[in-house]
């Protein structure tokens, strides 16, 4: 396999990673639960099998994608060496509102590449750019449903730090993974 290099976007990558396709599947799933008792409130997630496997859509319209990437701090594109520089995933990076939080919004590998470590080179990327820019945490976003991404993040040794219901427009629950450097 060839070698993954990651380097910042160029305006020419623009359009392939819009093209994309920002689908995932998933057999299994980080189900909510919340336990109300007299004093307190629990929630908790567990990981459910699904019957089948599910398609997840991108919560986010990836044609508009690129209307707040100029405004993020930092985009980083995946690229095979010997294969003509075309972007095979990218890392959409905002500084969060304490300068020492990076926030990974956006990970995303092409369909036909995914499995092959691309993400993970991303994220490592992500862990050095971060600190380059002075930052000492990083925090990755994603579907309770995208369990591959979990999956991925806990690989990474991302730990668990938070949700939030109905994040996203589609009204699905975003799950946290914090990683101090």
């Amino acid at each position: 396999m060839p070698a993954i290099q990651v380097r910042p976007v160029l305006p020419a990558d623009l359009p392939h990673l819009i093209a994309f396709d920002h689908t995932s599947f998933s057999d299994h799933v980080w189900q909510m639960e919340i336990q109300e008792l007299q004093k307190e409130i629990g929630v908790f997630f567990r990981e459910r099998r699904l019957p089948r496997t599910v398609q997840i859509d991108y919560p986010r319209d990836p044609r508009n994608l690129a209307d707040s990437w100029d405004q993020n701090s930092g985009l980083l594109v995946a690229v095979l060496q010997g294969s003509a520089e075309i972007p095979v995933g990218y890392v959409n990076l905002i500084d969060g509102p304490h300068r020492a939080v990076v926030h990974i919004r956006d990970l995303v590998v092409a369909r036909e590449q995914r499995r092959k470590g691309i993400g993970t080179a991303l994220l490592l990327a992500a862990q050095e750019w971060t600190l380059h820019h002075g930052a000492s945490e990083l925090l990755l976003e994603t579907l309770s449903r995208n369990y591959p991404a979990i999956c991925l993040a806990k690989k990474l040794g991302f730990e668990f730090c938070g949700y939030s219901d109905h994040y996203y427009a589609n009204r699905e629950i975003a799950l946290f993974f914090g990683k101090s450097l």
